[in-house]
């Protein structure tokens, strides 16, 4: 495989879409230190990790999916690019280590599970094979809270968290959690997307919710990075 073609996506892996091009473009635009320590939560195929090690930064990978893990360190062969990638739930594997940069594209499509207040569980673990690379519960906050929550101890003073998401998933929420964790944050880079299959068959439940507007407008979501820098 050429250093710069497409990773190989494997059945049940999630493949890079234009959330990951965003995020890679982003990263792109981040001064990266030789050597500099990289984080790819939700690596799914790789792809961004390479992109991180290409620059000469020393990449560690985690997805909780082990098909995603032998996906990862196959491309990472392929592209003749050293990559750790470890199996684990977000940010569990690499507790109290730091990092100068972290990067995650994970879950944020919202969907009809019951929702928190009604007796229901909407907050438990909402995907199943490889719907857990985008089902993140009721809100779509499933892994986006606790990225928030843990990634600020994570990162060395002047580190870098970069996040992708939907708007669908209330990105103010993202910048205020990681503001109230010390981080300077904001909005660094945003792209409007053609509904694919999984959010089209649940345009109806969105509208109900008022996360869209009348039926027979265009169906987009507006995706964003979110850069947070923790003060040196």
């Amino acid at each position: 495989m050429n250093p710069l073609s497409p990773p190989v996506a494997l059945p049940g892996v999630y493949a890079p879409q234009d959330d990951t091009e965003l995020l890679v473009h982003a990263l792109g635009q981040e001064p990266l230190a030789p050597r500099a320590r990289v984080l790819d939560v939700g690596t799914g195929t790789g792809a961004v990790a390479l992109a991180a090690a290409r620059r000469g930064a020393r990449v560690t990978a985690v997805d909780i999916s082990w098909r995603a893990v032998i996906n990862a360190k196959v491309n990472a062969v392929l592209a003749g690019l050293s990559l750790r990638v470890v199996r684990g739930n977000l940010l569990g594997p690499v507790s109290g280590r730091s990092f100068d940069l972290i990067l995650s594209n994970p879950p944020y499509v919202p969907g009809p599970e019951p929702e928190p207040g009604d007796g229901g569980t909407g907050r438990a673990a909402a995907g199943r094979g490889a719907a857990r690379a985008w089902d993140a519960g009721w809100d779509g906050r499933l892994a986006l809270d606790r990225i928030c929550r843990d990634a600020p101890a994570l990162l060395a003073p002047g580190g870098v968290l970069l996040l992708v998401q939907s708007t669908l998933s209330d990105a103010e929420r993202t910048l205020a959690q990681v503001r109230a964790a010390g981080l300077w944050a904001g909005v660094v880079d945003r792209r409007y997307v053609a509904f694919g299959p999984v959010l089209r068959s649940r345009s109806t439940w969105l509208r109900d919710r008022g996360l869209l507007g009348d039926e027979g407008d265009d169906e987009k979501e507006e995706l964003v990075v979110i850069r947070a820098e923790r003060p040196c």
